[in-house]
């Protein structure tokens, strides 16, 4: 009995065929680019990982002819290219929209609003995980973890960070990519194309104007324990209880006000964040040993 290759994305019948190679023309800029990418390192086989950026950045995914050529220059197999490309989940497999969605959606982002972020989404965009809206521009996954905790709920756009989302904020930034208005994100480099993206990972700069000085780093909550470290010392910051009550701080204590620059984290009370569950709000907040 054959499986179909479109129930299960296999064939156990006749094997499949080899990948077709690239146009002479699309073949020879990418040569040109290999060997670029291969002079960076003293091992040629090192070079596979930004080659299957390069790959990705012609077709916006890693597709059979791409993992054939990076077998081709690097003198591998195409099995040993192959168990790299689908052991990373930053190459995609199969075609997908110019702006790359990810809603982190582990613990703390998920408590925060990232589940409720999520849900709404795929609603809203009318895909599944993994799915690519019908005009093509927005591919929305859920990730793991996006090592911005500080800044939870996080949304990704191509990799770079929109910290402290909302469900509201969430929307409002697919339909504005999807119109094409320009959304900045909350630090780092201006959002480009996912191809674009792809590129600038395999290890080729970013050429836009202002594009590197843009390209910033973890914000201030994130260095706190740095700064500490360091033995500096910040501002004292009074939080209060996101509803007021018996915990507020008294009214001769300074309190820090945050400078209109300063980016806060979603846990420096009382912005607002998106509530994972709306029915069962959190209390209070307590103090230790209470």
């Amino acid at each position: 009995m054959t499986t179909s290759s479109s129930e299960q994305g296999v064939s156990l019948g006749m094997p499949e065929l080899p990948a077709p190679g690239y146009p002479d023309d699309i073949r020879a800029r990418l040569d040109a680019d290999a060997r670029e990418i291969i002079a960076r390192y003293p091992d040629s086989r090192s070079a596979l990982l930004p080659l299957l950026h390069l790959v990705q950045a012609e077709e916006g995914h890693v597709t059979r002819t791409g993992m054939r050529f990076c077998a081709d220059v690097l003198d591998l197999t195409t099995a040993e290219v192959t168990a790299v490309a689908t052991f990373y989940t930053m190459y995609r497999r199969r075609p997908g929209g110019d702006y790359q969605v990810g809603v982190c959606t582990n613990t703390l982002c998920a408590v925060m609003g990232g589940d409720a972020i999520f849900e709404e989404l795929q609603k809203y965009l009318g895909v599944g995980n993994g799915g690519t809206t019908d005009d093509g521009k927005i591919t929305l996954e859920h990730i793991e973890c996006n090592a911005a905790c500080d800044f939870a709920p996080v949304v990704m756009v191509n990799w770079e960070f929109f910290d402290n989302q909302t469900v509201q904020s969430a929307k409002r930034m697919v339909d504005d990519l999807r119109i094409g208005r320009t959304v900045s994100p909350t630090r780092g480099a201006p959002l480009c194309t996912f191809k674009e993206t792809a590129r600038i990972l395999a290890g080729f700069p970013d050429e836009r104007d202002g594009a590197v000085e843009a390209s910033g780093s973890a914000g201030p909550a994130s260095l706190a324990g740095l700064r500490l470290a360091r033995g500096e010392t910040a501002p004292a910051r009074v939080v209060h209880p996101r509803d007021g009550g018996p915990h507020d701080e008294p009214q001769d204590r300074a309190v820090h006000e945050p400078s209109p620059t300063e980016h806060l984290s979603s846990h420096d009370a009382p912005q607002d964040t998106s509530a994972s569950d709306p029915a069962h709000p959190a209390g209070p907040t307590a103090e230790e040993g209470e």
